[in-house]
């Protein structure tokens, strides 16, 4: 059996769009010493292939961090295999909230350095010494105290189209730039409660951590994220503390938690909260645009992309020689950090 896939992403998209196969999506994460990753790279790949499960998943020294879909009649044995890893029992699964089962279109699993790149490099971190849990109702309730801080450790993108009530923006690309922002940010506050939270809870458990290693002592964080707190709230018929969409790393781009339309399209400032991608293949822009800029622009960026999708197919792959995309990111949080500096 091939431990990896052999067919095109194409192919494979194509597939999953025309097939009526119900699908549940799933992301799940634990910190966990993993003493064989390769190993479990092997383990899980074998096992998942057979019960039709689709998604990205990281396995490191640290730990496992997934996004997947799996066919709704086989979460049992999904649970099945997962819970016959040593480490990994009682896992918690985050059911996707906004779901038509067309998250993911190929089962990737990498062995990394580790599940979320951090950039510290301290010997002395130790991730087991990490926040105390909250969920749904006792996050409101410490919300609801004045000497509690709300801190979003998501990416900005992610802030823009939907946050808690006065959540804290730390205003970053990446993850590893965030931690000793948030250090910084936070030392006002030192003796405040402080909660953490991000999607799925991966990232604001490890931020945790690190803030408890930093010298804080009053250390929170959200238990599986705002994926578990709004299935929290919805069963148990309590407050949403919660605005806007849920953004999520895979085909969708978003989970619709509330009707409200915090974000704007970046193009013509009309409330607008839909991420999309440019579609020229030389930019790919990750950005929000609102359907009547999508038709104007035929679903680019900018006027110099949509003439650029005009140009014969051989000038277009011509012009693209060369180009790295990176992390091509629309950022308005540090246009709003410049526009701060100067002012």
């Amino acid at each position: 059996m091939a431990l990896h896939n052999r067919i095109s992403r194409k192919e494979l998209k194509e597939r999953i769009l025309n097939d009526p196969t119900p699908r549940t999506t799933i992301s799940f994460y634990r910190y966990f010493k993993v003493a064989e990753a390769e190993a479990l790279r092997n383990e899980l790949y074998r096992s998942f292939e057979k019960i039709g499960v689709l998604g990205r998943i990281y396995i490191a020294a640290e730990g496992i961090n997934a996004q997947i879909s799996v066919p709704t009649d086989n979460l049992q044995q999904l649970k099945d295999v997962l819970a016959a890893v040593r480490g990994l029992n009682e896992l918690r699964l985050n059911i996707a909230v906004d779901d038509d089962g067309k998250s993911f279109y190929v089962l990737d699993i990498k062995v990394r350095e580790k599940i979320v790149a951090d950039g510290i490099n301290d010997p002395g971190f130790d991730m087991s010494n990490n926040g105390k849990y909250v969920n749904a109702e006792q996050f409101n309730d410490l919300t609801n105290d004045s000497d509690t801080i709300v801190i979003d450790m998501r990416n900005h993108y992610e802030y823009e189209v939907g946050h808690f009530e006065n959540a804290i923006e730390i205003p970053s690309d990446t993850f590893r730039d965030q931690l000793p922002m948030a250090v910084g940010m936070m030392q006002e506050h030192i003796d405040k409660n402080i909660i953490m939270y991000c999607t799925g809870g991966i990232r604001c458990e490890k931020a945790s951590a690190y803030l408890l290693h930093k010298g804080f002592r009053n250390v929170y964080h959200l238990e599986g994220g705002i994926i578990n707190y709004v299935r929290q709230i919805k069963e148990q018929g309590i407050e949403n503390k919660f605005r806007g969409k849920n953004f999520v790393f895979d085909q969708r781009l978003g989970e619709r938690v509330t009707d409200e339309i915090i974000a704007h399209c970046h193009q013509c400032g009309k409330p607008a909260d839909t991420h999309v991608n440019c579609i020229n293949d030389a930019c790919h822009l990750l950005f929000i645009q609102c359907e009547e800029c999508q038709k104007t622009y035929d679903r680019c960026c900018s006027e110099e992309c949509r003439d650029f999708i005009h140009l014969p197919e051989d000038e277009q792959k011509e012009q693209r020689k060369g180009i790295d995309l990176g992390r091509n990111v629309f950022n308005k949080s540090r246009a709003r950090l410049k526009n701060l500096t100067k002012s």
